[in-house]
């Protein structure tokens, strides 16, 4: 008896073809043909942020492509003399902490805007991205083969939505009579063409890998076809495509299997082990993984997570903070011309200071600093044992308290900016109309925000997990990268402080309650519920926000949906940044919330929520939405609402009646909300209401 095939040898036989911007399209002008395989989609920055970035699955008019890890980026930014880079120093050390090495730069996208409407400055930029899955089924027969057996077709190079493969030669089903379809048609004479659509299926695990389905392995349950060599295969469908509901045969030797085995716990069972494959990196963790793949449908919601750090830029002022920018600034300079090296410049000041004229501000630096600057770029990097100790008491509220401590000072003056930072202050007044709770306001004119994206995960988002480091999925095949992609967004907003003594006081209060005990019980089965095998056994407690989040964030939610009736803004396209939590080490208490709204353009600078800020307009808007806040069409049920055993939601008086809001709007998908901790509601426990009647 022979041995059994492996499941690599059967599937790798089948390698990957990149789509590049220029390459493609070369090779065929070269070839003398007029297809065109430069261009198949496209997709805004915030989509290849949030949805479809490096190792996800992009779904094209008529097939699907898997956006290239950041390794393939380096050759379209090569195409230009620089690259441009995004400024935002406190992000940037947040990257380097997840990341555990140096990151010298965020990068955005690559991508020029067109001069004019029918310009092409920026054609030979783009994203990379290739083929998969790479098995496609014929729309016509039902053929289920890899890439190679069918054809591309694409001559319109303005067109990419007319990029498809192509079925030649399709014979077309079986009539019902019994009499197969021909290949050509008998008036014209013609070869049939059939489109083919990828073939859904696709293999996944908790380690973040994804993988081929292996059709040919499954139909003949882990052996060759005992037939032919290269089988025919097919994937026979009467459910209009819904879950697992297809059947594979094997036309060759008549096998069939159907892919509903597969599902599930006992399906994961039938299945290969896990072979480490990440296609976006087009290769195998080294050593393998041997863990159980799971079925996976491409388009399902768990296929891939991202791993973001955001934060609005904020102005540097700390002495510390200056000389870490200008270290960050020179080491890259550094970085862009190899032939230069830092150690060349020890005791020659006049030339390093000549080096760097563009790269640092050198107005008022005497030598002497620059020779320090000097000693700081040359400084070893921090050990790994260091790296990883930084890592794991990193907290996402580090990203946060920043930019609280910078929105503490009051601008020297009414439109105060920072033209690095792009941020815009102007202090407001209260009014004596203002609801008592709120100490100060500010109109943020103009604000920058930076999203970064530094990995991501499969099967769980981040929030169900504790373990980042093990499951994040890395970018690139460089295993310490120089930069990451990140996303610029403009915009403009309202930051209103809370009196922490008011605060404090009320949470203190609150604490003690039956409500907020029912919520912390609620919040500990949801989390037991919700306890996946990526997850680490934590306390529940460690991930429940306090009583003052809770307070901060059903305002927010009140607030900005009565701004979105009055700022020309939809409820959608307003959000929120929370500050709120207790004091811990040199870390100050907070209170507060920044209602802003930011678009990669200028649509996030309208100035409609900066007008709201005014002092009477304000308190105005606030006692409207407190006011509104006391009602909801589901009352009494929403009121009383208080999670009990076994019921595990996170929140208590909130629906979409009355706080609840788009999901693009809240950073907590709309939990941790309660109306009761704002107002009086019928019922509620006393103490409750931090605004009171």
């Amino acid at each position: 008896m022979s041995a059994q095939p492996s499941y690599r040898s059967i599937v790798t036989a089948h390698s990957l073809q990149p789509l590049t911007p220029l390459d493609d399209a070369a090779a065929q002008k070269d070839a003398g043909t007029k297809k065109n395989r430069a261009k198949v989609g496209s997709a805004r920055p915030s989509s290849l942020l949030y949805t479809y970035g490096p190792g996800s699955v992009m779904d094209l008019p008529h097939f699907t492509v898997m956006p290239a890890g950041l390794q393939d980026w380096e050759r379209i930014w090569a195409r230009r003399e620089g690259t441009p880079s995004i400024y935002a120093p406190a992000l940037l050390e947040s990257v380097r902490t997840l990341l555990k090495h140096r990151v010298d730069e965020l990068r955005p996208f690559p991508h020029e805007a067109n001069a004019t409407l029918f310009g092409d400055e920026g054609k030979d930029l783009g994203i990379p991205a290739r083929i998969f899955p790479q098995w496609l089924r014929c729309t016509g027969c039902d053929r289920l083969a890899p890439i190679a057996a069918f054809e591309y077709a694409n001559t319109n190079p303005y067109r990419p939505d007319q990029a498809i493969f192509e079925h030649v030669g399709c014979p077309g089903r079986p009539r019902r009579a019994g009499v197969a379809g021909g290949s050509r048609s008998a008036k014209s004479g013609k070869v049939k063409r059939q489109p083919a659509v990828t073939a859904r299926y696709l293999l996944t695990c908790i380690d973040g890998h994804l993988d081929e389905f292996p059709y040919e392995w499954w139909v003949h349950e882990g052996s060759r076809c005992p037939k032919a060599d290269a089988p025919i295969l097919k994937m026979i469908d009467h459910s209009g495509g819904r879950g697992a509901s297809a059947t594979i045969r094997c036309d060759s030797c008549g096998a069939q299997r159907p892919m509903n085995q597969a599902q599930g716990e006992a399906g994961r069972a039938r299945l290969p082990k896990c072979r480490g494959r990440h296609p976006h990196l087009d290769g195998f963790t080294p050593g393998g993984c041997n863990r159980e793949p799971r079925l996976m449908l491409v388009g399902a919601s768990n296929l891939w997570f991202p791993a973001l750090a955001s934060a609005i830029v904020m102005p540097r002022h700390d002495e510390a903070q200056k000389r870490a920018d200008d270290v960050d600034a020179v080491r890259a300079a550094f970085a862009k011309d190899p032939d230069d090296d830092p150690a060349e410049y020890v005791g020659q000041v006049k030339f390093f200071r000549k080096f760097l004229k563009g790269v640092i501000d050198l107005e008022g630096r005497s030598d002497d600093d620059l020779a320090e600057l000097l000693e700081h770029v040359m400084a070893p990097e921090a050990s790994l044992e260091e790296k990883v100790e930084r890592f794991e008491k990193w907290d996402p509220v580090d990203l946060l308290v920043p930019e609280w401590r910078y929105l503490q000072k009051d601008p020297l003056s009414s439109g105060h900016d920072d033209d690095r930072s792009g941020l815009t202050l102007s202090p407001r007044a209260l009014s004596p109309q203002m609801p008592p709770g709120i100490s100060r306001v500010l109109a943020v004119d103009r604000l920058r925000k930076v999203n970064a994206l530094v990995g991501f995960t499969r099967v769980d988002d981040m929030d169900r997990v504790n373990d980042l480091g093990t499951r994040l999925v890395p970018l690139t095949d460089n295993p310490q990268p120089s930069w990451v992609a990140a996303t610029e967004d403009r915009g403009e907003g309202v930051f209103l402080q809370f009196d922490e003594d008011m605060v404090a006081a009320w949470e203190a209060r609150v604490r003690d309650t039956a409500t907020w005990r029912a919520h912390r019980e609620a919040h500990a089965r949801n989390y037991r519920n919700r306890f996946s095998e990526t997850a680490a056994e934590v306390d529940p407690d460690d991930r429940l926000p306090g009583p003052r989040y809770w307070l901060v964030h059903t305002f927010a939610h009140i607030l900005f949906r009565e701004m979105a009736m009055s700022s020309g803004y939809g409820a959608a396209s307003i959000n929120e940044r929370i500050y709120a939590w207790d004091a811990s080490g040199d870390r100050p208490a907070a209170a507060g919330v920044l209602i802003c709204t930011t678009a990669s353009d200028s649509d996030g600078t309208l100035g409609g929520l900066v007008r709201l800020s005014e002092p009477d307009l304000l308190a105005d808007l606030m006692s409207k939405a407190l006011t509104q806040a006391r009602r909801c069409s589901s009352d009494p049920i929403c009121a009383r609402r208080t999670p009990k055993e076994p019921e595990d939601f996170l929140h208590g008086a909130a629906c979409h009646c009355c706080v609840m809001a788009s999901e693009t709007s809240c950073e907590r998908a709309n939990r941790f909300l309660d109306r009761r901790f704002l107002i009086r509601l019928p019922g509620a426990e006393d103490g409750l209401a931090f605004f009171g009647d």
